[in-house]
């Protein structure tokens, strides 16, 4: 039996194909597959055009895809329908990249789970159920503290003229934007939130600079306000983080949550080893059964 796992943000999506006894078979990446931008006929198209996947396709018999977006049964019909043209004799389950994350940190107890990727977003898992307790409202109305938020955060910055005069000569030196060039691509073209949360690397340069030490604080504070005191037992609880902003800047993430008395488990930049031991433990096996 060959089982792929996925786990997709909005940028990247990580592929881990195992077989029942856990070894690893190969492992690849593409980019991330989101239903609110990208339909079958493109996750079909990628797919294909990595070969990885095009060796496997005939071989996998059970795909699990958790990602960004699939959270209804119409979006999760989207990614489920372009990985069932690729992978052709495989049973396909398509779940929100909550699921997943909170799989993914699972450690017996029940446990917060939040993701600060290229968005944002949280979740409660008691072992048996995943639940949330605010909506994500995406890149425009919501993300807090997510790439795209600190991103919005850099640019306007940037064109108001009021960046740090360090930060500032290094934007101009290092992407050499125009304002109508900004503009263009975060209103006229397709993944504004990717191309915002881009600027997480340029941020990482910088994130000893007071300014952007301010925007860290700010951003990780309301994600705690909206997404983690939203459940009234998060001071009673483990509170798990995934994704690469989570653990880029861990540190001020850890101020912020100490402060508020938050009692903060793992922080995982990938949690996709995570996500394998929880289906070799707690779904493989009721497969095999079946």
């Amino acid at each position: 039996m060959k089982i792929l796992i996925a786990d997709s943000g909005s940028t990247k999506c990580d592929w881990l194909c195992i077989d029942e006894a856990g070894n690893v078979i190969t492992e690849f990446h593409t980019m991330g597959f989101n239903p609110y931008f990208h339909n079958a006929d493109l996750v079909e198209e990628k797919m294909l055009a990595a070969p990885k996947a095009v060796e496997l396709a005939g071989e996998i018999d059970f795909v699990y895809f958790y990602g960004a977006g699939s959270s209804s049964e119409l979006l999760c019909s989207i990614i489920r329908e372009g990985l069932e043209r690729v992978f052709k004799q495989a049973k396909v389950h398509v779940g929100h990249d909550l699921e997943g994350a909170a799989f993914s940190t699972y450690s017996g107890e029940p446990a917060i789970t939040c993701i600060i990727g290229t968005g944002s977003n949280s979740c409660y898992f008691d072992g048996e159920t995943v639940s949330e307790e605010v909506p994500a409202l995406a890149y425009i109305l919501g993300d807090e503290a997510s790439g795209s938020w600190f991103g919005k955060r850099l640019i306007a910055t940037h064109l108001y003229k009021k960046l740090d005069p360090v930060i500032e000569e290094d934007f101009v030196n290092t992407f050499g934007f125009t304002k109508d060039d900004l503009v263009n691509r975060v209103y006229k073209e397709p993944n504004a939130n990717v191309f915002l949360a881009s600027f997480m690397t340029f941020l990482g340069r910088h994130q000893d600079k007071t300014q952007v030490i301010s925007w860290l604080e700010e951003g990780f504070q309301a994600f705690v306000d909206v997404h983690i005191k939203c459940f009234e037992n998060y001071r009673d609880v483990q509170v798990n983080f995934v994704g690469s902003v989570a653990y880029h800047f861990q540190d001020v993430l850890r101020h912020v949550c100490d402060r508020e008395d938050i009692r903060v488990g793992s922080i995982t930049k990938r949690p996709i080893d995570g996500l394998a031991q929880y289906h070799l433990e707690h779904i493989i096996p009721g497969v095999q059964q079946a």
